[in-house]
């Protein structure tokens, strides 16, 4: 089928993927728009995956300010040289995450950092809670297996909805950036200030990669 320029166009508004990309995944798609996408999203987290080894030494520290002032972010979003990290997509993509951090209070920047007392605790509630409903043992560790899912998609940064776009995660987000740029980007850590909050800034990330 014949893929139109309006068709292209509202492909890489959704994905942000260039334009002959978008073009190629919509003629693999047989000009199926959702699928297109899926097949974009598919070769980004590929490309992250060989990317994923290399080092980021390079990159930016963004900052987002919201609600007039009460909540503040930064984040350090690492790349693996000056010339991405001067782009604007690799810019953009800091302004992005500074402002889903806001929006959405992510505590960790993936599973890796979540503590094992954290693991335990959130485990031992939610096996509680499934057994005082009279399920069998079995039945139980299933349901604590599928609630620690869904903590981990509440708790960890790259694995939450986009803020912009909840059918993709942040990693999805980062993993199309990787794919356009040609290089490896971490989130190294951020920190999530709120106005009259006591105690460290929410937040945490990786002293490494």
């Amino acid at each position: 089928m014949e893929i139109k320029a309006s068709m292209v166009k509202e492909l890489r508004d959704k994905s942000g993927a260039p334009m002959m990309d978008c073009k190629v995944a919509l003629v693999e798609a047989g000009g199926d728009l959702d699928r297109a996408h899926k097949i974009l999203r598919q070769k980004g987290q590929a490309t992250a995956a060989k990317r994923s080894s290399k080092s980021t030494s390079e990159g930016a520290v963004g900052a987002y300010i919201h609600a007039g002032g009460r909540i503040g972010v930064l984040v350090e979003v690492n790349c693996e040289t000056d010339f991405v990290a001067r782009t604007p997509d690799f810019q953009s993509l800091v302004k992005d995450l500074a402002m889903h951090i806001a929006a959405c209070e992510p505590r960790a920047v993936d599973r890796d950092e979540v503590t094992e007392a954290v693991l335990n605790e959130e485990r031992e509630i939610y096996r509680q809670q499934a057994a005082a409903s009279g399920k069998p043992p079995a039945v139980v560790e299933k349901i604590v297996a599928g609630r620690m899912e869904k903590f981990y998609q509440e708790f960890c940064l790259l694995e939450q909805p986009f803020v912009r776009d909840p059918n993709v995660t942040v990693r999805d987000v980062i993993s199309a950036v990787i794919a356009k740029t040609g290089e490896n980007i971490r989130v190294k850590r951020f920190a999530r200030f709120v106005l009259g909050q006591d105690g460290a800034p929410k937040g945490t990330g990786h002293t490494s990669r």
